[in-house]
């Protein structure tokens, strides 16, 4: 449970006298005149987004006319709201509760194929010398956790997964690839990931799965959402 005091400022105050005065879980701001922004910045970052992810399958239940979408990222969460419309009571009545990072939240489970190291992940040798293990023991570290799907960045359907093993964070690279195959799965920061189609990228790559992560005809057109748990399965 997170607490702290409602900083609501923005062009719609005046007619929320009652949920400025609020004190609810998180600290909301207006972000432009049609969102709403929850930062939790003093929680491990696996707390934080398991709350955020909680909160917004929270807001999502509510079915809310006035909300056209609910977005999750690492420590935040926006909501957006529909052009023209302001928080309802219900909205700003359960943005007050402190109780709303503890919900359930459904989460599918994914395995994930991997073919590590060769042309599939090109920097798997480096990575391993520069951590002082060898191939094996970098496969074996990335393939040990469950991963969570923290939010959906960069290009479509591509998920950040968080539980990466500290001995794998790396800092992009210096100078990004102009293309990274589809299917390529990288370590980027804190975070794992997979590229879902061909793009320009700056993560170093270990390796690369068959598995089809975005399908603009499919509904959901992501394979992975968040909050779903993702394991790697070298092949």
């Amino acid at each position: 449970m997170i607490s702290g005091v409602v900083s609501l400022t923005g062009p719609s105050l005046a007619t929320l006298p009652r949920y400025a005065r609020a004190t609810v879980a998180g600290s909301w701001r207006w972000v432009g005149d049609r969102a709403l922004l929850r930062t939790v910045a003093d929680r491990e970052i696996v707390d934080a987004n398991r709350a955020m992810l909680a909160l917004a399958h929270v807001i999502r239940a509510l079915d809310l006319d006035e909300i056209d979408d609910v977005v999750p990222g690492a420590r935040s969460l926006l909501i957006v709201l529909r052009a023209g419309v302001e928080p309802s009571v219900t909205l700003t009545d359960a943005l007050e509760r402190d109780d709303l990072g503890d919900a359930e939240v459904p989460a599918a489970r994914h395995d994930v194929p991997v073919r590590y190291g060769g042309e599939d992940g090109p920097d798997l040798d480096a990575l391993a010398g520069s951590s002082g293990v060898s191939v094996d023991d970098v496969i074996a570290l990335h393939t040990a956790p469950t991963y969570v799907v923290a939010f959906i960045g960069f290009s479509p359907g591509f998920p950040y997964l968080i539980g990466l093993p500290d001995e794998l964070a790396r800092p992009r690279l210096a100078t990004p690839r102009t293309r990274v195959p589809s299917g390529s799965v990288g370590i980027g920061g804190p975070y794992t990931g997979i590229y879902p189609s061909s793009t320009p990228g700056g993560w170093h790559l270990i390796g690369r799965t068959e598995l089809e992560l975005f399908d603009a005809g499919r509904v959901p057109p992501a394979r992975l959402l968040p909050g779903d748990q993702v394991r790697f399965i070298a092949r």
